[in-house]
């Protein structure tokens, strides 16, 4: 076997582009384990508005950062690329092949672009800006973060507490811009690796699986799981994990609809509709940030996922690095 049999490849795409499904299909021919890209999937309890892999698929083939935080907790992209360098390392010793799937580009520009180092948190600064926005508005600050750097700004909702929050701290604390540091650092650190990308030529296609997918984690439970969730004290909607997306949309109906306490079954016709509503919606704003990230890539395999023979036509893409 040659080092190059073992070379990691990443497969990427947009949410419901049918990452997993073919990734769980390249490992019936060669043995590799995964190495998931994914921001929401580091969090433990958080199963089904995540479309975490069944305990089925999980013994199926060998996982990786997926439940590695509690939701109270932060894994930033620093982590990720610390991390997953040192799993393709050992997955390497093993013998086998790194394969790292997932739709957080973020994620993986930093193990391709490593960051620059980001500058420590200022909690005075931090406090001093949460007070502002508790007299402005977040909306107002996002607007202040806008004139001073547009590209975060853009990827940010107004209010979006954490990240617009964290962006001007940084900002003020170093007088640089936050996409400053994510332009990369030092790029002879990167690592190379082939990028193969499952895209839509039909976005309608997207938007339809998107929206069953959405129903089919209402009707698997997401409603309890964010009730579990809402009843630890030590977790707020303001949290990285509690802005993912399904969750954000079940926390704010329950915070609209004052039923924090009430079952599924007793939810209103009405907030089921709009939970499904926003979620999917929100979905769809996601997958068209995934898609622009990837579209920004100087270089990618791009293979239709809403074409026949999706599967097959990686493997073949898969078989020109591996054998």
């Amino acid at each position: 076997m040659t080092l190059a049999a073992l070379n990691p490849i990443a497969l990427v795409g947009p949410t419901a582009s049918g990452k997993s499904a073919v990734s769980l299909a390249l490992a019936q021919r060669w043995p590799l384990e995964i190495i998931s890209v994914d921001s929401a999937l580091v969090y433990q309890g958080m199963d089904v508005g995540t479309a975490k892999p069944t305990p089925q698929e999980l013994a199926q083939v060998p996982h990786h950062l997926i439940d590695i935080r509690d939701p109270a907790q932060t894994y930033s992209a620093a982590e990720f690329a610390a991390d997953a360098t040192r799993l393709i390392a050992d997955i390497q010793a093993r013998g086998k092949r790194p394969l790292l799937v997932g739709g957080t580009m973020l994620y993986l520009k930093a193990l391709l672009q490593p960051l620059d180092d980001m500058p420590a948190a200022q909690p005075e600064l931090r406090a001093a800006i949460e007070a502002e926005a508790a007299t402005e508005g977040w909306p107002a600050l996002h607007a202040q973060l806008a004139e001073v750097d547009p590209p975060t700004a853009q990827r940010l909702s107004p209010n979006d507490s954490q990240r617009v929050g964290r962006a001007l701290e940084v900002y003020r604390a170093t007088g640089r811009p936050l996409s400053s540091f994510h332009a990369g650092g030092d790029k002879t650190k990167g690592m190379a690796m082939p990028v193969i990308s499952l895209e839509p030529t039909d976005r309608a296609w997207l938007h339809q699986r998107i929206a069953q997918r959405f129903e089919a984690m209402l009707d698997q439970g997401l409603v309890a799981e964010v009730q579990a969730l809402m009843a630890r004290p030590d977790l707020h909607p303001d949290l990285p994990s509690m802005r993912c997306v399904g969750y954000r949309q079940v926390w704010e109906a329950f915070q609209n609809t004052e039923l924090e306490t009430h079952t599924h079954q007793a939810l209103g016709a009405e907030t089921i509709q709009q939970i499904k509503d926003t979620g999917i919606a929100a979905t769809r704003q996601l997958a068209k940030r995934q898609l622009t990230w990837l579209r920004g890539m100087p270089e990618r395999w791009v293979e239709a996922c809403d074409a026949p023979g999706l599967a097959e036509r990686v493997e073949a893409r898969v078989a020109g690095v591996w054998g």
